[in-house]
Parts: C-alpha cells; structure tokens; sequence
C-alpha cells in the first residue's frame, strides 16, 4: 500500500478476456448448496484441529469468483480480469463428489481451517460433474466501506479528530489545529484525481497531461491561496487511509498544518489496475 503527500510552500514530498462460466441451474443450485452449508460450519464451528472455535461472518457468494474447474493459473490476475481486485485468495479443489453434501464433507475433513479463516469474505464455487472448485477471497476493498458521501464525512471526521491532539510528525511537533471545513471544489478535484489514477492506472501528484494538485484545484473552482495533497493507494478502507497517512511523516505534517482551513476528499476504485483503489485528500487556505 502506498501513501505520498504533496504541499505548496509548505511541504513538498514525493514518497514519491474473461469468460463466465455457465452453469445449469441443478449446478447453480447445488453450488448455493455447498456455500450454505459452508455459512452454517462457520456459524456453528467445531474445533478444527488447534483452531479455536468461533462464530464467523457468512461468505459472500460472488460470480466473478467462479473460476473454471481446473483452473491452475495465477489467480489474482484471473480475478482482477473478472473485476475482482483481491488482497488474499485460496483456491481448493475437491474431487468425487457428487452433490454439495458430499462436497462439504471433503472441504471440512481436509480444508476446516481454510473454511473456518476470518480473513476470506467472499466466496465462489464452479462444479463440473464430480468436481468442484472453491475460491475464497478478499477484495481490497471492504464490502461495508459505504457510498462515496458517507466516506467523505467519515475522512472529515477523522482528519478533524487527528488535528483536535497535539501530536509528532516524524520528528516534528505539532500543536492542536483547529478544524478543517469541507470544501466542495477541493473534494471535486480530489475525487477526480482519484478516478484519474484508478482508470488511467498510474499514482502521481503530477497527471500524465502535467497537471499539479494546484491546477485540478483550480480547473474546479478553488480559489485558495495554499494548496496541499495527500494520496494514497491500496487501503481498503477511509481508516486505513488515514492510519497510512499519520504514520508517514511528511502526510502527517499536511493533515496537522494549522494554515489549512478547508479539505476536500475522494477515492475510487477499478479492480483492473494495479492497486485497486486510490485516495485523494486535498487541503487549502483561503
């Protein structure tokens, strides 16, 4: 995961074809099957060796996971061919079984550990006669992470939370700030920056055309006099965005900069890039 960060005048770093599968609806069915019973081991575990038994989250069934029976190749490429950016992802393979009962059977006398890991969210399950393969994955995003609008609020929170305590950027102290207002021509420029490095699949405070964090805030409408930047790529989530950023010195010191008096932020996401998703925080001074 990566996190560089960008300020004028003040601080300038520069840390710097996929095919569906097909399946007839007795398949389809039988496959849905196999991850109910999955969901109701992992609601009512057993002990698994030393694996400590505990309730876990339902999987998730997901077409995209659906990978061909067989199928040997690299799977985070395949998956992100399909759509599906994942952080983790096990592939498993049963063999003779004819019908979902028997296939779990197999999957928890050989594979509970792997049924039973909280790190898989989501699941995909393709069978060809006798044979099944199951995928568990990941995404890199988090399924709960919310709309656009809710995560704005939330970065606003959480920078505003981080500027209300004193606190080190590397080894620069930095007293309380008072709040960062939003400002919506900063968060229109964020979030195009964001889109700009998800589609184009690049990450750079500077865009392929030249233009620097200052301009995009412009072409929006900003009409500050300072302008500083955050970015980031990989973290899943507005948390771990944030976390990146305030245990880096040089984006700690932007978030904590007391000249900042408006921010702006967005992210977007394209599972065919390299990252996944990407961040953008912008901070100006009127």
């Amino acid at each position: 995961m990566r996190q560089t960060a960008f300020a004028l005048r003040f601080t300038s770093l520069c840390l710097l074809t996929y095919l569906p599968l097909l399946a007839s609806p007795a398949h389809a069915g039988a496959e849905r099957q196999l991850v109910d019973a999955i969901n109701d081991y992992r609601a009512h575990p057993q002990d698994c060796g030393r694996r400590p038994a505990q309730r876990l989250t339902p999987l998730t069934l997901k077409s995209n996971l659906a990978l061909p029976v067989g199928y040997g190749g690299g799977l985070r490429d395949r998956l992100k061919a399909s759509g599906y950016q994942a952080v983790t992802v096990r592939s498993i393979r049963v063999v003779g079984a004819q019908d979902a009962e028997e296939a779990f059977e197999l999957l928890q006398d050989d594979h509970c550990t792997a049924l039973l890991d909280n790190q898989y969210a989501d699941i995909g399950v393709s069978r060809s006669r006798g044979e099944w393969q199951v995928v568990l994955a990941r995404p890199v995003l988090d399924n709960q992470m919310g709309d656009p609008r809710s995560v704005s609020k939330a970065l606003l929170a959480q920078v505003n939370a981080a500027r209300a305590k004193p606190r080190m950027c590397g080894r620069q102290r930095f007293a309380a700030a008072r709040p960062l207002a939003w400002n919506a021509s900063l968060g229109a420029a964020a979030q195009g920056h964001s889109k700009a490095m998800a589609y184009g699949n690049y990450f750079a405070h500077r865009d392929p055309d030249g233009d620097t964090p200052a301009d995009r805030a412009r072409a929006a409408g900003y009409r500050g006099r300072q302008i500083g930047e955050n970015i980031a790529a990989g973290q899943g989530s507005p948390n771990k965005a944030m976390a990146g950023w305030l245990a880096s010195p040089g984006h700690c010191a932007n978030l904590m900069n007391p000249m900042f008096t408006q921010v702006g932020a967005g992210y977007a996401t394209e599972a065919r890039s390299d990252e996944g998703v990407y961040w953008t925080m912008l901070f100006g001074a009127q």
